[in-house]
C-alpha cells in the first residue's frame, strides 16, 4: 500500500515493529520511504486499485465512517453536558446548601478528579472488555448520578455523586476518541478527531439550554418545578436521556476492529473493515493492523520515563498543550457565565440567555475548525487562537477593572464596559473553539509514538484533568478577590501558549503519524548511528 493508505493499531499509520524512523539518518530514512513505496506498488497492483476518493466524505467507506464516529462521540457530549450542566445551578446550590466560594468551588470541580481517574483506568478497561462494554459501563455510571445529583440533600452527596459521573465521563471521554481513531480514514482523519470536540460542544449547548428552559419555567433555578423539585436539580435529572441515548448506542455499533483482531476475531475484524474501506485495501488494511498489534505487545512493557523530569521529552510536549488548553480558563465561561454575567449586573435571565449565545457560537466555531484542520494546517490555527485568547482576556480583564459596587453590595460594568466585556468574552470563545479547543485532540492523537501512545495519552489526559480541576475550583475564590487579576492570569497563560507553539510545536497536517512522531523527537533523544 502507498504510506498514505497504512494504518496503525489506532487506524492511523503503521510503525514498523523493529525500526523506528528517528533512529535513522536523514538519507536513510528517505530511502526506507522510497522502498516501502516501491514495494506498496507492486502490493497495490496484485490486489486492485483504490479510488482516488476512496475515503471522501461522499464515498460510502467515508459515508460509514463519519456515522460511527458522530455516534461513538455520543459520548463526548455527555463530557460536555456534564461539564456545563452545573452552570446553571451553581448559586442555586451556594444558597441552598449555604457554602461558601471555596466549597462552591469544591462541589463544581469534584467531577473532574473523577473525570481524570476514569480516564487513566478507561485504557486498561477497554483492552480487556472491549470499546462497547466500556461506553454502556461510562453511561450507567453517568445516568444512575444524574439521578443522584437531582435528589442530593447535602453538599457532600451532591460531591459523591458528581465523582461517580465524572468517572463515566472519564472513561466517555477516553473510549469514544479511541473508538473514532480506530475507525477513520486517514484522509479525513483530522476531521473525524474533531467530531470529539464538537459533540462536547454540542452537549455544553444543550446543557446551557436545558439551564435556561428550565430556570425559565420555574421562574427561577431555586422555584419549584415539578414533584415539588427545584428547577435546579431537574437541570441533573435532565442528563438521564443523553446517558440513557449513548447506553444505546453502545449495543448498536461495531465493536472495535482492532480489539477483534487483537482476541484473535479475525472474521468479525474483517467484515467491519469491508464496510469501512475498499476490497482493494482490506487484506493488507488487516495484516498490517495485526502486525501493529504484535508489535504494541512487544513493546508492552516500553517506559514513559526519560531525561526530562523522569519522563520523555514528546510526554512533556503532550503535558504542556494539555495544561495551556485548560489554563486559558475556557471553562470558567462554561462552569460560571451565568454566575459571572449576574455577578456584574445582568439579571438572571439574561445571564441564561448570554450563556447560550455562548455555547453555540462555541458550536459554530468547532465547525469552522473542522472544515480547516486539514487544510490550513495545525499549527497556524493554534497560533491564531492564541493571539484571540490573548487579546480578548486582556481586554476582559481591563473591563473588570472599572466595575462598581452599589449600596446593596452587587458588582455592576458601566457603560461601555459591560458591553465589551460581553463581546470580549464572546471572541474569546471563538479564538479557543476554532483553535485549542479541537486541535490539542487531534495533536495528542499523532504525535505519540505508537510504543508509548496509550501510556502517554494517559498521562496527558489525567494532567488535562487536573489542569481543568485547579482553574475550576480556584475561579471562585480568586474572582472574589480580583476578576482583573484572575483574566489577566489567563491572557497571561493564552500569550505563553502561542510562544509555546510557535517554538516547540511543528506542522503535522497531511502527514503520516509515522512521519509527525519525528517531528517532536529531539536530536539527544535519538540514539547515535553509524
Amino acid at each position: 500500500m502507498p504510506p498514505q493508505y497504512r494504518r496503525d493499531a489506532g487506524g492511523r499509520g503503521i510503525h514498523p515493529p523493529s525500526t523506528s524512523l528517528w533512529h535513522m539518518p536523514t538519507r536513510a530514512r528517505k530511502a526506507s520511504h522510497r522502498s516501502r513505496a516501491t514495494a506498496s506498488v507492486t502490493t497495490m497492483n496484485t490486489t486492485g486499485t483504490i479510488p482516488a476518493d476512496a475515503f471522501s466524505l461522499r464515498s460510502p467507506y467515508g459515508r460509514r465512517a463519519i456515522g460511527l464516529s458522530v455516534a461513538a462521540a455520543v459520548g463526548g457530549f455527555l463530557f460536555g453536558f456534564d461539564s456545563s450542566v452545573i452552570n446553571g445551578a451553581v448559586d442555586s446550590i451556594s444558597k441552598d446548601f449555604a457554602l461558601n466560594d471555596v466549597i462552591t468551588g469544591f462541589v463544581v470541580a469534584i467531577a473532574l478528579l473523577g473525570c481524570a481517574v476514569g480516564a487513566i483506568i478507561a485504557g486498561n478497561l477497554s483492552d480487556r472488555w472491549g470499546r462497547l462494554r466500556v461506553m454502556f459501563l461510562g453511561a450507567i455510571m453517568f445516568f444512575v448520578s444524574s439521578i443522584g445529583a437531582g435528589l442530593a440533600f447535602s453538599p457532600w452527596d451532591l460531591a459523591l455523586w458528581r465523582v461517580i459521573g465524572g468517572l463515566g465521563i472519564g472513561i466517555a471521554s477516553v473510549v469514544a476518541p479511541a473508538y473514532i481513531a480506530e475507525i477513520a480514514p486517514r484522509q479525513i482523519r483530522g476531521g473525524l478527531a474533531s467530531l470529539q470536540q464538537l459533540a462536547i460542544t454540542l452537549g455544553i449547548f444543550a446543557a446551557l439550554l436545558s439551564d435556561a428552559l428550565l430556570a425559565n419555567a420555574a421562574g427561577g433555578a431555586d422555584n419549584v418545578l415539578w414533584f415539588g423539585l427545584e428547577a435546579w436539580r431537574w437541570m441533573f435529572l435532565v442528563g438521564v436521556i443523553p446517558s440513557a441515548v449513548y447506553g444505546i448506542l453502545a449495543f448498536t455499533l461495531p465493536e472495535s476492529p482492532r480489539f477483534l483482531l487483537s482476541k484473535g476475531r479475525r472474521d468479525e475484524a474483517r467484515a467491519i473493515f469491508a464496510r469501512l474501506m475498499p476490497p482493494a485495501d482490506l487484506d493488507q488494511s488487516i495484516r498490517e493492523l495485526q502486525n501493529a498489534i504484535e508489535a504494541d505487545r512487544k513493546n508492552s512493557g516500553v517506559s514513559i520515563r526519560g531525561p526530562v523530569l523522569g519522563l520523555q521529552r514528546i510526554v512533556w510536549v503532550g503535558i504542556i498543550l494539555s495544561v495551556f488548553q485548560q489554563f486559558v480558563g475556557i471553562n470558567v465561561i462554561f462552569y460560571y457565565s451565568t454566575s459571572l454575567w449576574q455577578s456584574v449586573g445582568f439579571d438572571e435571565s439574561d445571564s441564561f440567555t448570554i450563556s447560550v449565545v455562548t455555547s453555540i457560537t462555541n458550536v459554530l466555531v468547532t465547525l469552522i475548525a473542522i472544515f480547516l484542520v486539514d487544510r490550513v494546517g495545525r499549527k497556524p490555527i493554534l497560533l491564531t487562537g492564541s493571539v484571540m485568547m490573548t487579546v480578548s482576556l486582556g481586554l476582559m480583564a481591563l473591563c473588570f477593572v472599572f466595575s462598581e459596587t452599589n449600596a446593596d453590595g452587587a458588582v455592576t460594568l458601566p457603560a461601555p464596559w459591560g458591553p465589551i466585556a460581553l463581546i470580549a468574552a464572546n471572541v474569546f470563545v471563538v479564538g479557543f473553539g476554532a483553535s485549542w479547543g479541537p486541535l490539542v485532540w487531534v495533536l495528542l492523537g499523532e504525535i505519540f509514538p505508537s510504543r508509548i501512545r496509550g501510556k502517554a495519552l494517559g498521562v496527558a489526559a489525567g494532567a488535562q484533568w487536573i489542569a481543568n480541576f485547579l482553574i475550576t475550583i480556584s475561579f471562585p475564590a480568586m474572582s472574589s478577590w480580583s476578576l482583573p487579576l484572575t483574566y489577566g492570569m489567563y491572557a497571561l497563560f493564552a500569550a505563553l501558549s502561542f510562544i509555546y507553539v510557535l517554538w516547540r510545536v511543528p506542522e503535522t497536517k497531511g502527514m503520516d503519524i509515522e512521519q509527525t512522531e519525528t517531528l517532536f523527537v529531539h536530536r539527544k533523544d535519538a540514539p547515535a548511528t553509524s
